[in-house]
């Protein structure tokens, strides 16, 4: 059967993060929360009809913060998935947390229903960074939550951390590289802070509260980040990832390898069979019509969208993309298709930013520093 990756989406927070611009919002209410899984429940029942002839191999609970339902709704949700999917064995399924959410009894939940990969939002091993950025937990609360975990039975933890934030030295980020390192997570995922507009951070950033770290200094703490990892044992395998061998996200290897995700949830993005969809965000409609919406985008890929979308994503990976693959997928050489870029391309590869090994292509470390501009050729 094929194989398919399913994406959960729980919107819910304690605290929205001065910084974020998720399709999130402020909710602890049981009797909402319950409201909105029972719409789940029913968006899974209708798409495992449409899907009848895939198996589930990734689940990924992500937010929001996931781990704010209690006792019970994710257990709900995992129980649905299995009766209405074929699962295949030794599935990774994962759930996103806030180390202030978790708890004893649901991280042993957790594993109890199969969840087995477990992704904790840290951000930073420094309270008073924490505390600016609006997070509700402490490095204590990290501290406690993994251990918990470790004692629920889980073994292959994810922890995200976040550079360039506002009044983050050099010495304060390599602190919390090593403070990560010790905890011995399986994966490492770091990102650099985004200024969005819309968000309290931006405003604050609008009203000259504070100056934003320079990309000198940004790209200075990244290529940091990628060293100390190599060094503690960690593979770079993926632009702001990096993993103990064979710790890699299956489930994100989907997204940057153009195979088959299911959204499940408002604001939900799905990738089947070449065409792109996704569902409402309204909440309030969501549940009004327990999951049942319809869609909100949905784009069937031409030549060209499937051409850019497998570059733009393949070479995310640091292993980069196969032409060979291309031409499977496409039907035409690479070189064919992309003629007319031929010279921008050839500048890129003789300054150092791309690499052609072969059928291998892929960008240099330096070349991560102008992805952008360079995956602008491909789309």
């Amino acid at each position: 059967m094929k194989k398919l990756g399913l994406y959960i989406h729980i919107p819910f927070c304690k605290k929205k993060c001065v910084y974020c611009d998720f399709l999130s919002f402020e909710c602890d209410d049981f009797l909402v929360q319950n409201k909105y899984v029972d719409a789940i429940l029913n968006e899974v029942e209708l798409k495992c009809r449409e899907y009848a002839g895939y198996s589930v191999d990734t689940i990924f609970i992500g937010g929001g913060t996931p781990s704010i339902l209690q006792e019970g709704q994710i257990e709900r949700i995992i129980k649905k998935v299995r009766e209405s999917f074929r699962m295949c064995e030794n599935a990774e399924i994962t759930i996103e947390s806030n180390p202030g959410t978790l708890t004893r009894e649901k991280l042993t939940e957790y594993r109890r229903v199969g969840i087995n990969r477990l992704s904790v939002g840290v951000q930073s091993f420094d309270d008073e960074l924490l505390k600016l950025i609006g997070r509700i937990h402490t490095v204590e609360d990290v501290r406690d939550s993994l251990r918990e975990a470790r004692n629920a039975g889980f073994d292959n933890i994810n922890i995200d951390l976040m550079f360039s934030i506002p009044g983050h030295s050099k010495e304060k980020w390599h602190a919390t590289l090593e403070k990560a390192v010790e905890m011995d997570p399986q994966h490492i995922s770091f990102y650099s802070l985004q200024l969005e507009e819309g968000t309290p951070l931006f405003e604050a950033f609008k009203q000259g509260k504070f100056n934003p770290a320079s990309d000198e200094e940004d790209r200075e703490m990244y290529h940091y980040g990628i060293n100390f990892l190599k060094e503690a044992g960690y593979q770079h395998y993926e632009i702001s990832n990096a993993a103990k061998p064979q710790g890699e996200c299956k489930h994100n290897m989907k997204y940057w390898s153009m195979q088959d995700y299911l959204g499940i949830g408002i604001g939900a993005h799905s990738f089947m069979r070449g065409i792109r969809f996704s569902n409402t965000s309204d909440i309030r409609e969501y549940i009004a019509e327990s999951g049942g919406c319809g869609y909100k985008t949905y784009t069937v890929n031409s030549i060209r969208d499937d051409a850019g979308e497998f570059m733009f994503t393949g070479l995310r990976k640091v292993e980069g993309i196969d032409l060979s693959e291309f031409e499977q997928r496409l039907g035409t050489s690479f070189f064919d298709f992309y003629a007319p870029e031929q010279d921008e391309i050839n500048e890129y590869i003789n300054n150092g930013f791309l690499e052609l090994r072969g059928d291998k292509m892929r960008l240099t470390e330096k070349g991560i520093d102008i992805s952008n501009d360079i995956m602008a050729v491909f789309v």
